[in-house]
């Protein structure tokens, strides 16, 4: 990707497979609670060029992300809202019945993506066929999935009549999921990061800090960037209005091959998250 081509993060956005644009940054929503604090988040990352927000049912702030878009009256055209059906959710009937819920919660006709939060063995099938009525009814521009491994999204290929355009993921450099990358490219399905920083843990590994230092950023600015280099979209959170500006301010430098592979060689198999094979198999998070 090279330098010039992107000039902000309001440019900078990503063709589904269904043909819907996703901006490849995003701004993610999980633990921001309370009204005032949800309505100057949105504000505040709205003004340095956010336009995707990220919710889920699991959240718990669906409502207070209607009220913040309602209170500061944001062009509808111009926002990309994600939610997540929840796995007590799960299943056809209850997965309809609760985007209904949340569309109502969030104050909107329609959410641009829709996720399956996790795979559950016992509503695996049920719930995407929900969804792709959903997508049908124009209650969802589009579908995906969240925490599916490359053997969820092969088993859901044996019965779906479409595929998810997204995997949202747990993806950062001490977690590269290269594989996974690959299989979702091969597949035309986006990679996406939760988590793109590691809560913090990857934050003080030296080598992020001497790359750093070349480029006059900070190690979290260098990791979006990497992201933003792998052609992964990314969805950093913050509610310090100084770090929401700093998560937008990764245009304006680019990574070398070598830097890339250097983060790259961070990569330990270490999740800050659930594993989604036992959570597929216990049907919740455990």
């Amino acid at each position: 990707m090279k330098e010039g081509n992107l000039m902000n993060i309001r440019e900078n956005y990503l063709t589904l497979a269904d043909g819907q644009q996703m901006p490849q940054e995003g701004f993610g929503l999980y633990k921001v609670d309370g009204q005032e604090t949800m309505t100057a988040a949105i504000q505040h990352a709205y003004a340095d060029g956010y336009r995707l927000f990220d919710t889920a049912q699991l959240y718990g702030n669906e409502a207070a992300v209607g009220t913040a878009l309602k209170q500061l009256s944001l062009p509808r055209d111009e926002l990309f809202v994600t939610t997540k059906v929840a796995e007590e959710n799960q299943g056809y009937d209850r997965t309809i019945a609760s985007v209904k819920d949340s569309l109502q919660k969030l104050q909107l006709d329609y959410v641009n993506l829709l996720l399956v939060h996790w795979p559950i063995e016992r509503a695996f099938f049920e719930t995407w066929r929900a969804f792709e009525d959903l997508k049908k009814a124009g209650l969802t521009r589009s579908i995906g999935v969240s925490n599916f491994e490359m053997i969820h999204l092969q088993y859901l290929a044996t019965q779906a009549h479409e595929l998810p355009v997204v995997d949202q993921v747990e993806l950062h450099p001490l977690l590269t999921q290269k594989p996974l990358l690959k299989f979702n490219r091969d597949h035309q399905i986006v990679t996406q990061a939760w988590s793109p920083l590691g809560r913090g843990a990857v934050l003080s590994q030296d080598v992020l800090k001497q790359i750093a230092d070349q480029h006059h950023k900070s190690p979290a600015q260098v990791i979006l960037r990497w992201h933003l280099q792998n052609g992964v979209s990314f969805i950093p959170k913050s509610v310090h209005e100084a770090r929401i500006a700093q998560n937008a301010d990764i245009y304006d430098f680019t990574l070398s091959a070598g830097e890339m592979t250097r983060i790259d060689a961070l990569n330990n198999y270490q999740r800050t998250g659930r594993e989604p094979e036992l959570v597929y198999e216990y049907n919740r998070q455990y």
